[in-house]
């Protein structure tokens, strides 16, 4: 725990804005402040229309992409990682907020950072080492049809989407020249970013493409879409506000349910956000520190009007894309999406949604992982599959549930391949003793398995079962073990059990079933007798 803490102390340092990255000069600076510009821009609708999502005012969410994305640009595990307010969490949030208030979702956010501080502090986020592969590629390729799936909202007519009670929903789509205007715009910013860094890499290519788009609209004056029509961001500093809800167990009951599923989403995205911009930028570690920030973020946020967030790889994605690899580049977008806010909201609303759809289709092109189609038919077959689950579980559901459905697939596949690896080699000894050579791990899914390679009434007086080639891993092997001792002891035979490694003589010793301590055997090359009329086994592993 100390050292969690003191890593996350670090990250109050100055010295951390460029942690992990490269060396700060007035070049890097550069680079780093015009990705945040680029990331600020991209952030403003994702912002307001995850706030309708949850059905709260857009400056909920635009206060919450600020305090979220600051504070985790600070302090986060992972430089170069943007955080805000992302979909995953609105559509959670929506309901809560249409039965109990706006002012229930503020305190349960503050319980939601609670909850992944303590995470943090118990250091269970390295738990995501344990989500596979094949997991990581269905989550990039359902979170890029995601992304896109969600920009087809622009391709309607603004302020015709209404809420269910579950998200927004219905609106009408664009037609005619409007909605061929639209396209074109939107393949003219692909077409700027795509070629933009073959010309010149002074100014992100998604800056350059926001940019060159948004003149010609307001040059030319092109009725399209813009981010004004979506709802005004013009607003002031957030203020400090104590969520006014009763403090009571009715609210406590109300709102934990929602905490819990907030932050177990919230922690997921990001974390397994932090290892894929990881992968990009040659960083590894810092997840119990980014659980704790994102937890800090969010208890804070929940005190500022923010409705919580979490990382979002869109945006990360366009961050490292566009050259950001230290801190300053997410504490610059965060406080250029605070000077929109303030300041400049007249001039952003102006930008045409088309732009920033051009961006974030980018961005899909960017994170969907094309190689996984490739490879498809050359993995095996429960790797294939789970790829494909994930993405689709992904794209139907949300992330968290998709996750943990291709973390369980996974293991059941891995638990079954290793219940048929049991097997057991047999030879009788000049002295007349059958000796059994067990190869492959004994746990609860090969103990079945296990107790078939054996044949208590043909066997001779002394059998000895040689563990050099497996392990003993669970109660259920201990179980199998027991059963087995049984059958020769039913047959008045007698076993003894070789090659026990120290961890499995701890599980033995640790169960009750070993009665004399194998330290005079260090070497493990016998195991101490087992004697079957005791019912007790003896021996190391």
């Amino acid at each position: 725990m100390s050292k969690v803490m003191a890593a996350f102390a670090n990250g109050l340092s100055l010295d951390t804005l460029n942690s992990g990255g490269p060396k700060m000069d007035l070049s890097r600076v550069r680079i780093e402040l015009l990705s945040g510009l680029t990331v600020a821009l991209a952030l403003v609708p994702e912002a307001v229309a995850f706030a309708f999502v949850a059905g709260v005012h857009p400056l909920v969410g635009l206060y919450a992409a600020f305090i979220v994305g600051l504070i985790t640009a600070v302090l986060g595990g992972r430089p170069g990682m943007i955080s805000g307010a992302t979909g995953a969490l609105a559509v959670v949030m929506v309901s809560l907020v249409a039965q109990h208030g706006v002012e229930y979702l503020f305190a349960t956010i503050v319980l939601m950072g609670a909850i992944q501080i303590a995470v943090g502090i118990l250091r269970w986020g390295k738990f995501i080492r344990l989500v596979p592969h094949p997991v990581m590629l269905g989550f990039v390729n359902g979170l890029a049809i995601v992304i896109f799936l969600a920009q087809l909202t622009q391709f309607k007519v603004p302020g015709s989407m209404v809420s269910d009670g579950h998200g927004m929903t219905g609106g009408q789509w664009l037609s005619g020249n409007e909605l061929a205007l639209m396209l074109v715009l939107v393949v003219l910013t692909m077409g700027i970013i795509w070629l933009m860094p073959k010309v010149t890499k002074a100014i992100p290519a998604p800056l350059a493409g926001i940019g060159i788009v948004a003149a010609i609209v307001i040059i030319f004056g092109l009725d399209v879409p813009r981010v004004g029509d979506m709802a005004s961001i013009e607003g002031g500093l957030p203020s400090f506000h104590i969520p006014m809800v009763p403090l009571n167990y009715e609210t406590f009951e109300i709102i934990l349910p929602y905490a819990i599923i907030l932050s177990a989403i919230g922690l997921i995205e990001s974390l397994l956000t932090l290892n894929l911009v990881g992968e990009m930028t040659n960083q590894r570690g810092g997840a119990s520190r980014e659980c704790i920030a994102q937890g800090l973020a969010n208890t804070v946020t929940g005190f500022f009007g923010g409705m919580g967030g979490c990382a979002m790889i869109g945006q990360s994605m366009i961050n490292v894309k566009s050259g950001g690899r230290t801190r300053l580049a997410g504490i610059a977008a965060a406080l250029f999406l605070l000077a929109f806010i303030v300041i400049a909201a007249p001039l952003i609303e102006q930008i045409p949604l088309a732009a920033l759809v051009g961006v974030m289709f980018m961005v899909v092109i960017g994170t969907f992982a094309w190689n996984s189609l490739r490879i498809l038919m050359k993995v095996p077959r429960t790797d294939a599959f789970v790829i494909v689950l994930v993405t689709v579980v992904t794209v139907m559901t949300d992330l968290a549930i998709a996750v943990v459905v291709g973390v369980i697939v996974s293991a059941l596949a891995y638990a079954w391949n290793n219940a048929t690896r049991i097997r057991a080699k047999s030879y009788t000894t000049p002295e007349g003793a059958r000796v059994y050579q067990v190869n492959g791990p004994l746990f609860f899914g090969s103990s079945d398995g296990f107790v078939e390679l054996f044949n208590p009434m043909d066997d001779p007086k002394e059998v000895i079962i040689d563990f050099a080639d497996s392990r003993v891993v669970d109660q259920s092997a201990l179980q199998a073990i027991e059963a087995v001792a049984s059958k020769y002891e039913a047959a008045g035979k007698r076993v003894q059990l070789r090659h026990l490694s120290p961890d499995c003589h701890q599980l033995l010793t640790k169960a009750g079933h070993l009665m004399v301590d194998s330290d005079d055997d260090p070497d493990y090359a016998l195991a101490v007798d087992y004697g079957v009329r005791t019912g007790i086994l003896a021996g190391d592993h």
